[in-house]
Order: structure tokens, then C-alpha cells, then sequence
């Protein structure tokens, strides 16, 4: 069975279309990447697969039924916007959270994942005191200690320093392989190819890509060189048949036109600076966003 299924849902807000007829599906046991620029309908989606908000038109089924009334039980949710009783010390807020969401004692369960967050001398402080990073650490504990088959987290790395981040990622995978089925959105490329068996991708309220990275690279071929070169980007101007250079400081990545020969263009580039490493790729995920939602993008509606 999937774990989620989206047919032709539509969601306004007054004048504004945030989900325009969209259909997709989430395999059970999988972790599934949303993104997309801010705005785009992903927090939305996310939602309404919560039955936070109910579609204008279409279909959510989680686990084959439709999500009615009362959030179930069946669902974790982290949202973007934390919020948790300031007042309330950590490990009474997570067992009232628990017990509120699972109708059962969860004191053990939460002990351990203080624990595995590196959260249990916390236990007894109030939340008020707590970091932003430790507040966003107990939110997530707060989704995941009912014990829910579907996981929904929105921006779940966003403001973890990187070994809060780690944690929270070894967490996430650990609760996979457990069988518990993740949906994330975010908006950091590396989490979603390195994290996501599957990426959607939100643009105005329409999907406009769906399926593994694999998949997706294929839509756009092997059209990317990456190249590292002494005295950086002032050398490729005017590179033989690249389209478009970007600029990542040590590294810079070319865009190849079509019947572009990749040999000539490294020819060129020794003839003119120090080679340190040059490799021909699929874009990444990055460039692919950019290039559906950047400016070159716009460029291309206006032409």
C-alpha cells in the first residue's frame, strides 16, 4: 500500500491558487523530498496530508482512507513554525504531547529519544530555557514519540548547527528502516539527494518534477562540466559552445549547448590557465532547480 495518495487537489486561499491540481503518490517506507521556492505550495500539501487543511477539490488518502475530522494518530507532523508550552518543563511538555496524541504512558519512549538527541539532562529545565536548536530537537521528539507510520517534518534541518543536524538526519533514518514513512520539505539540495528516495518539486502550485534523482538527472542528460582552474571563472569566458557558467568560488560549473564537444572546451581551458580536475555530470539538483525556478527561467517566459 502507499502511504500517501494526492489526486487533482486543488487549494486556494481567497484569490490565491496554493496547490493547483496536484497528483502524486508517496511509497510506504520511503523518505520523500518536497521542494520548491518559498511560496510554492509545499507547506500546503503538507497540510492538508495532515488534515490540518482539507483540499477545494480533489483526493488525500493516507494509508488508503481519507483523513477526516481529528488529526490521526497514524501522523507525526513538525511544521515550520515551532511552537511549543514555554512554561512546561521538556520531559513533562513530550509526555503530555505522547500521551495526548497515543492514549498510552510514554514516559520510557521519551526518556530514550532525549536521550538519543542528546536532550536527557534537559529533562527537567523548561522549554524556555532551551536553544533554538534544542526546542526544534524536542519538537521533533514531540512528532515521532506516538509512534506514527507517516512522518511529516517542514524544514526539518533548518537553523541545526551541523552536529544537531547529523543527529537529527541519523534519527530520521534510523526511524526509515524501521518502516515509518517520511515526508520532508526543504530547502537545502544536498539533504534532499542525499536523504530522499524520492523528490518532488513544487513550482506555483504545480508539480514539475517527480521521481528518484536518478530519474530526474536523466530528463536533462550529461550537460554539466565541473571544473576547478587556477585563477577561477575570469578564464572561461567565451568557453567554445557553454551556454552558462556558474560560479561557486573554488569550483565552477558549465552548462554545455547541444552537440557541445566537452574535449574542446578543456583544450581551450589549457590553453589558457592550469587545470586542476574537470569532469563531465548530470546536473545536480541545485542546477535544476535553478533552471526551472530561477531567473534564467523568467528569461525564458519572456523570450
Amino acid at each position: 500500500m502507499d502511504a500517501v495518495q494526492i489526486s487533482n487537489v486543488t487549494k486556494t486561499f481567497g484569490a490565491v491558487t496554493a496547490v493547483d491540481d496536484l497528483s502524486l503518490v508517496v511509497p510506504e517506507g520511503s523518505v520523500y523530498g518536497f521542494i520548491g521556492p518559498n511560496g510554492s505550495g509545499k507547506t500546503t500539501t503538507m497540510r492538508m496530508i495532515a488534515s490540518i487543511f482539507y483540499p477545494d477539490r480533489g483526493d488525500v488518502r493516507v494509508f488508503g482512507r481519507q483523513m477526516l475530522g481529528a488529526r490521526s494518530e497514524l501522523i507525526g507532523y513538525l511544521p515550520e513554525e515551532r511552537g511549543l508550552y514555554r512554561k512546561m518543563t521538556v520531559q513533562a511538555l513530550l509526555e503530555f504531547y505522547g500521551e495526548l496524541r497515543s492514549g498510552r504512558k510514554v514516559t520510557a519512549e521519551v526518556e530514550s529519544w532525549l536521550k538519543k538527541l542528546d536532550l536527557a539532562k534537559w529533562a527537567s529545565q523548561k522549554v524556555q530555557t532551551l536553544s533554538k536548536g534544542m526546542s526544534q530537537k524536542v519538537q521533533f521528539i514531540a512528532a515521532v514519540v506516538p509512534a506514527p507510520r507517516l512522518l511529516i517534518l517542514d524544514e526539518p534541518f533548518s537553523g541545526l548547527d551541523p552536529v544537531s543536524a547529523d543527529t537529527l538526519r541519523s534519527a530520521i533514518l534510523d526511524l526509515r528502516r524501521g518502516g515509518v514513512t517520511v515526508i520532508l520539505s526543504t530547502h537545502d539540495m544536498h539533504v534532499a539527494e542525499n536523504m530522499c528516495d524520492y523528490i518532488c518539486m513544487i513550482f506555483r502550485g504545480r508539480k514539475v518534477l517527480d521521481g528518484t534523482l536518478a530519474s530526474i538527472q536523466d530528463q536533462y542528460g550529461i550537460d554539466t562540466i565541473r571544473v576547478a582552474a587556477d585563477g577561477g571563472a575570469q578564464f572561461l569566458d567565451g568557453l567554445p559552445d557553454v551556454e552558462r557558467v556558474r560560479d561557486f568560488g573554488q569550483v565552477q560549473e558549465l552548462r554545455m549547448a547541444r552537440g557541445c564537444d566537452p574535449q574542446q572546451v578543456l583544450r581551450t581551458l589549457i590553453e589558457r590557465t592550469r587545470v586542476t580536475s574537470f569532469s563531465i555530470m548530470k546536473p545536480s539538483l541545485h542546477d535544476i532547480f535553478v533552471r526551472i525556478a530561477g531567473p534564467e527561467a523568467g528569461e525564458a517566459q519572456i523570450a
